[in-house]
Order: structure tokens, then sequence, then C-alpha cells
């Protein structure tokens, strides 16, 4: 079979519906009054790019992101540097883009929300006024819905590397240092949770690592749910073909309880040389503390024409933390979209006119199942006036035909592309 290679153009331009190609341009310089003071929360796929296009489309509105890390450390492509497949500097990227915009970046801790007062508050004492608040703060976990886990956590013998940094090479460390013959067991919580399909990536990343370097060692998935919540057909073809012997897949096994690296489930236990728990999540410590939280004690209910707080007025939330529309993921991509929607809404709201009634957004997420070879879904969705949420347009998005390279050329594309939309970049 003769092998493709895509020119850059189609490497970025073709992958599946990203609307953010005709976006990466510069802003013109403010001019004329203040239209207000915006803080932006969290400086993830969301909250960069919030404040990003806040710049871009607001002319001179006073742009603050307030993020704890000093680099932004990309969760989409993580799973391969747990493959050993990338290494961490290929998905840290820092925040100058963001300050050549014009977006004053501050390293700091969001400790307190002061809705009536419209502040907030920082870990040092800072305290940053605003008129309109994006509260972008990803997940936080429920660690007491599993016996023993915040303990196994803290003494490093377990590893979530759901957000990823430095449990991302913790993990990789433990890969690496498993025995041959070993068992890497990796535990999904129900959902909803971060990134449906990256559990199902990671169990197909870690066995594609294993089947080169430890062929006699073993992948256990042990899945909340009744069934892979995300491309089920392309993974359940990618486990049986490409790691038939190496990978099984036991749906149904919630976790209840860890021992060290022994996991209990409600019908056996099971040990495991690595184990990696991904744990029950809920909306971001900040929000919980703001008083966002709207749905299950987990998530922020907002309104979809303008991403603002159902509970909080003048809070605008993005990203994971938001209790999503039916069928819409929480992912990166979507966090991207749900910025731009916020953002275009608050410069009407700035300016006292109507913001659009019938928003878009979109999704594209791809999974590697190995070194080079991936898959993607990609889905549409459309306010609906009269329910007041977000539907999936019918017909719209769909999967991949099949696995292959060319998929995985184009994630990577898609990577590139949408940090450099996030975050300025070149």
């Amino acid at each position: 079979m003769k092998h493709l290679h895509p020119s850059r153009r189609q490497l970025l331009a073709g992958a599946a519906a990203l609307p953010l190609l005709n976006l990466t341009g510069c802003a013109s310089a403010p001019s004329g009054p203040s239209l207000g003071r915006v803080v932006v929360i969290g400086g993830g796929f969301g909250g960069a790019t919030a404040a990003r296009y806040l710049r871009l489309w607001g002319g001179n509105i006073d742009v603050t992101l307030v993020e704890r890390n000093p680099a932004f450390v990309s969760c989409p492509i993580s799973n391969l540097v747990l493959g050993g497949f990338k290494q961490m500097a290929d998905i840290t990227q820092g925040y100058e883009g963001l300050r050549q915009a014009g977006v004053k970046v501050l390293q700091g801790e969001a400790q307190t929300i002061d809705a009536a007062a419209r502040k907030v508050r920082l870990a040092d004492g800072r305290e940053l006024p605003y008129d309109r608040l994006v509260v972008s703060p990803g997940i936080d976990f429920m660690l007491d819905q599993v016996g023993g886990l915040a303990a196994a956590l803290d003494k490093g013998e377990i590893q979530h590397a759901w957000k990823a940094g430095p449990q991302t090479l913790a993990l990789r460390r433990q890969l690496e240092l498993m025995p041959e013959g070993g068992v890497f067991a990796i535990s999904i919580p129900k959902a909803p949770y971060r990134c449906p399909p990256g559990p199902y990536e990671r169990a197909c990343v870690v066995a594609a690592y294993l089947k080169q370097h430890k062929p006699r060692a073993k992948v256990l998935v042990l899945d909340a749910n009744p069934e892979v919540q995300s491309k089920k057909a392309l993974f359940e073809k990618a486990f049986k073909d490409y790691y038939g012997g190496i990978l099984e897949y036991r749906p149904n096994a919630e976790l209840k309880e860890v021992s060290g690296t022994l996991a209990k489930l409600e019908f056996e236990d099971v040990k495991a040389d690595v184990l990696n728990v991904i744990p029950p999540q809920r909306a971001g410590d900040i929000a919980r503390q703001a008083g966002l939280i709207t749905v299950n004690q987990r998530w922020c209910g907002v309104n979809w024409l303008t991403m603002e707080s159902l509970a909080v007025p003048g809070v605008h939330v993005l990203g994971d933390s938001v209790m999503p529309g039916p069928l819409m993921p929480k992912s990166g991509h979507m966090a991207n979209q749900h910025a731009k929607l916020a953002a275009a809404a608050i410069i009407q709201l700035l300016k006292g006119e109507p913001v659009n009634p019938s928003p878009v957004v979109m999704n594209t997420c791809y999974s590697f199942v190995s070194a080079k070879e991936a898959i993607h879904v990609a889905t549409v969705h459309q306010y609906d006036a009269a329910e007041k949420i977000v539907k999936t347009v019918p017909g719209s998005g769909g999967v991949s035909a099949a696995i292959n390279q060319i998929e995985g050329r184009y994630a990577l594309g898609w990577a590139q592309n949408i940090w450099a939309d996030a975050l300025n970049l070149p």
C-alpha cells in the first residue's frame, strides 16, 4: 500500500471540521475608552482562548488571566508521553503569546470570588476587580468516592495523571520500572468525566509500549461504565487486532477501594504492578467555593447563549466544569469553543448590545491507538431556543472510517493548531 504524505496545509486544514484556522491574526491596537475589565481564572484550553479572543475581538478590554502554573501543559497528546513516544517539552507551551496580545498574565492561585463586590482574591492577598469574570478551572477529584485513594496518591503508590504534568512523568517512570510479565491496570470512573475517549487511548498507548518493550506484560482496563464511552467500535477493533493477548477490557468494573496497588472491585480484587486510577470528577475547587455548581453537586449550569452561570450573575463558566449539553463531550476543543462563545457574548454585554441568538459550537477529538495511528470523532451542536440548551445537529459529525497513520498526522496537526489558537503562538 502506498503511503500518503499530506502537505502542511492539508495537515492543518483537513482535520475534521476544526473551526480555528482563519482566526490566527493579531489584534489591532485598542483605541477609545475601555469597555471594561475582565478577569479570567484558569489558563487551559478554555481560559487561554477566552483571554486571547477578548483582546482580539473586543478592542480596548482590560483582560487579566490568572493561572497557577508557569506554563501550559496539554492533556491531549500527553498519553503519548506515557508511552514514551513524546516528551513533556512537546506538550508544554508558554504564555508569552498572550502577553504579546495584551493580556496581563498573573501566575497565582485564585482563592475566593466575591461576586457581590465583583472581586477575585488571590492566595497572596492581591485583589482583582472585574466587570465580568470568566472561570475555567477544569476538574478536581472526588477522592472520597474510592476508599484509600487519597492516601495512595499522597504516598505516590498510585498516579492518576489526569492533569498533565508531574504525575504524567511519575506514571511513565512506574511503567518503565514495571517488571516484564507485570500488570498495568487502569480504572475508569463512571461518566461524565474529562475526555471520554482518553482512558481507552491511554490503555492502547501503554499496550503499544509494553508490546515493544515488555511483551509478556498485560494491560487490564477496569471500566465502571457498561461499555466503551467514545469511538466504541474503533477502540474495540484496536483492543482485538492490535493488542489481543495483551489487553483485557472489563466493563461494569467499578473501583470501590485501593490498598497499595490492589484494586478492590465489587465482586473481586485485582492485583496490579502499576495501578492507574482516574478518580471520579467534579468542577474545579474555585467553582465550588464560588457557588457555581448547580447540577448533581458536581457541575456548573450555564446560560448557553453567554456561558454565564445560572447561579452567580456576571460570572461565565467554561470547559470541563460545565454541565454539558446532550452528547457534548468534556474536551479541550469544546472548551476552546465555549471560550469563543463566551468572549463574543461578553463583548456584546459590555457594549450593551444583544448577543448571538443561535450560537453553534463544534468538537473534534483525536485518539491515538498506537505510536502513530489515530482515530477521531467530530460533532456539531446548536442552541435550541425552545429548550434553552445546545443540541447535536442531526447528521453532523461522525467518526473515522478506519484506524490509520494519516489520522495520526492530522491529530498532531490539530494539537499544534489549537495550541497556537488558544495561546497566540506564531
